[in-house]
Order: C-alpha cells, then structure tokens, then sequence
C-alpha cells in the first residue's frame, strides 16, 4: 500500500550545481562547499555529492559527526569541520582524514595528544579571530602558530590552512571588512614568518565571494549562495539579482477544506477572525516542521495559482490560510509555502514567479532565509530532482 507524503522539501540539484558553477566561475578561485546542518536543510550527502560533482574540491562542515557520515557516504575529497570542542573523539577525525580547526592553544594539545596515540599525522587549519570574537585565537595566535610550527617541523601535523571568518560581509563596502581582512592578512604573514606554508588560506564565505575580490585568497567557501539564496536581501538583492537560482521547494497537503462565515475565530488564542464569508485551508504543517510559530499574514501558501495568506496562529503540527470564497481547491491538494518547482499529482512540474520565498518568509517572521530553510524537520521527506 503506497502513501503519499505529507510534506515535502523538493530539492532541484541541477539547480545548486548551476550556482556553484556560477559562482566558482566569477571569483576564478576553487571552492569548499559548505554543506553543516543537514547541507542547510538540503540533504547532507545528496548536496555534497553534487556540490563535487559541480567542482567544488572541498566540502567544509561544523560538526565532525556530519564529516564521518560523509565519509562514511564514501566521499574522499578533503573535508574540514570547524566545531570541535576538546571533549570530541579526535581519534576518528583522524582515522577517517577530516582536517580539524584549531582555534586555541588547548584544542591543538588535545590532537596532538590523539595523534600520538594513534600514530597519525593530522591536517589542520589554524582559525584566527580577525574580530567577530566568536570563533578563532586571537590573543594567543603568536604562541598558536609558534607551537604549530614547532609539531609540524617534528613531524606531529601538517598545517593544511590557515582561515578565519567575516561578521559584516553582507554588508559591501562595510569598513569592518577591510579591517579584518588586513588583520588576517597579517596574521598569515606572520605564520609564514615563522615557516609555515599552508596548501590554502581562505576567508569568503557567500558575500564576500560576491561582493569583495580582494579577500577570495586561495579558496572560496560558498554557503547560502550555492542553495540560491542572498546573504541578505537589503544590501545585496535577492537571488535573481545576483543570478542565483533557489534550489529549495517546500510543500504539504491540504488536510482539510471548509466554509466559515464571517466572524469565525481562527487557531489558539481566537487571535484571527474572519471578515467575510470564506473558505479556510487547513496545512498540513507546523512549528513541530519548522514552521516559524509567529509567522503571520505577510505570508501564507500557494494553491491552485492563487496566494493565500496565513489567518491565526501556526500550531505544532498544522495552520490555517484563508483561500477565499471562491477557492476551488480540495484536500489533498498540495499548499506551497516557497518556492519555484510547482507541480501537482499528475507529474506536471512548472516553474512560478507566483510564490512566496524563503526570504519573504523570513521578513515575515523576523528572521533570515538560512533560518527559514535550515529548520525544516525531519518529518518532511526530502524529495530530490535530477
């Protein structure tokens, strides 16, 4: 007995191939592509399979759970995962080559430590805060390196990078950007003034391989750009400004279709009324699905070609959109909450302008499109197009 999917993230790989492509030919520059978080609620090992296959030569992840599953998918590129904390089994980071991050003086004794112990030689990037304060050395990078130094010349590691990462890139021209890639341009200097020569330096993520040139260095680390979404909409423009094709559809039946006369109290709370005889539709969706629980009537679905806006509160596993009364649409119909891919049951697949985005999504609910995306559950089936 086949059933049909509640819910569904359709997901058109050619589409995050073309970005990569587009992008990898704009800067010149290889490319890691970064695929942490389930590959932005993409699909992990799918996405890095085809991020490859597009020609990116790295996949970077955060962490080193998501880099063992990808070797364990039978990936062989060079993979590095930059959320390690010291309590993490190094040992099978370096039992399945994933390079490591090192952002302190503590987590490259803890490797090294490792290292002995299995008798390996590990590949490290050292990650220098340039002045996001989040991740990297910063007070200790001078003693960082020198120890760094000192390992690799005995033989202990092999210092494969040398990285950090920009706060303000989705903000072009931002001073804040000039000023941490001169601080990390001096930090290199200063790795190398010691004798260490890594294979990459690398500091762009999706911005600033847009925006700025001057900090593409050795290697590009594309995110949220090569799913064909903007770093952020008001400074740079949305995906088809920047040529970027969204490689994400979100969809899921309607539950149920009802009439309500004008008046009717709509979801928890009775926040939402009714002003007129309508039709509702009830999604079979919620926040327990990565619906954003306040999201409101600035968004909704797409049924039957017509926009239909959110009327009252998201629930765990469900919301209502007001269809109108003159809706023609069924349960069982497919709701759209983003996307281009629109298709229905009979195999029929177009593509429509006339949708919601990810980014609209998020101006609704407050939030960015790397939110909107990267929280879709694991109750919705992942469906991939080729």
């Amino acid at each position: 007995m086949s059933t049909q999917n509640r819910a569904e993230a359709v997901i058109d790989l050619n589409a995050i191939e073309a970005n990569i492509k587009l992008l990898m030919a704009k800067s010149g520059k290889p490319a890691l592509a970064v695929v942490k978080a389930d590959a932005y609620g993409h699909g992990l090992i799918p996405v890095a399979q085809r991020a490859l296959k597009a020609g990116a030569t790295w996949l970077g992840v955060a962490l080193l759970d998501e880099a063992i599953a990808l070797r364990e998918s039978g990936i062989n590129a060079p993979i590095l995962a930059w959320l390690t904390p010291i309590t993490d089994d190094f040992s099978s980071a370096l039992e399945n080559e994933i390079d490591i991050a090192i952002p302190s003086i503590a987590h490259l004794e803890v490797l090294l430590e490792a290292a002995e112990k299995n008798k390996k030689v590990p590949r490290i990037h050292l990650e220098v805060d340039t002045g996001m304060s989040r991740g990297g050395a910063l007070l200790e990078w001078d003693e960082l390196i020198h120890k760094a130094r000192t390992a690799e010349k005995n033989g202990s590691l092999k210092v494969i990078g040398i990285w950090s990462h920009f706060a303000r890139a989705d903000e072009p021209g931002h001073e804040f950007n000039l000023q941490q890639r001169e601080t990390f341009e001096r930090a290199v200097a200063s790795a190398r003034s010691l004798g260490i020569n890594p294979e990459v330096v690398h500091l762009s993520n999706s911005a600033a391989t847009i925006n700025d040139s001057d900090s593409h260095f050795d290697l590009i680390r594309l995110g949220i750009a090569m799913y064909g979404l903007s770093p952020d909409i008001k400074t740079m423009g949305g995906s088809r400004e920047l040529g970027l094709i969204p490689a994400l559809t979100l969809r899921a039946r309607l539950h149920l279709v009802k009439d309500v006369p004008a008046g009717s109290k709509v979801g928890y709370g009775g926040t939402a009324e009714t002003k007129v005889d309508t039709k509702l539709g009830i999604v079979a969706m919620g926040y327990a699905d990565g619906v954003p629980r306040n999201a409101t009537s600035e968004v909704g679905v797409l049924v039957g070609n017509k926009m239909s806006p959110i009327i009252g509160r998201v629930s765990m596993d469900q919301f209502v959109v007001d269809l109108g009364k003159e809706s023609q649409a069924r349960a069982g119909d497919w709701a759209f909450l983003f996307g281009s891919l629109i298709g229905n049951d009979k195999g029929d697949s177009y593509t429509s302008d006339n949708c919601y985005t990810a980014d609209s999504w998020a101006t609704a609910c407050g939030t960015i499109n790397y939110e909107i995306v990267t929280r879709i559950g694991p109750r919705v089936k992942r469906i991939y197009i080729d």
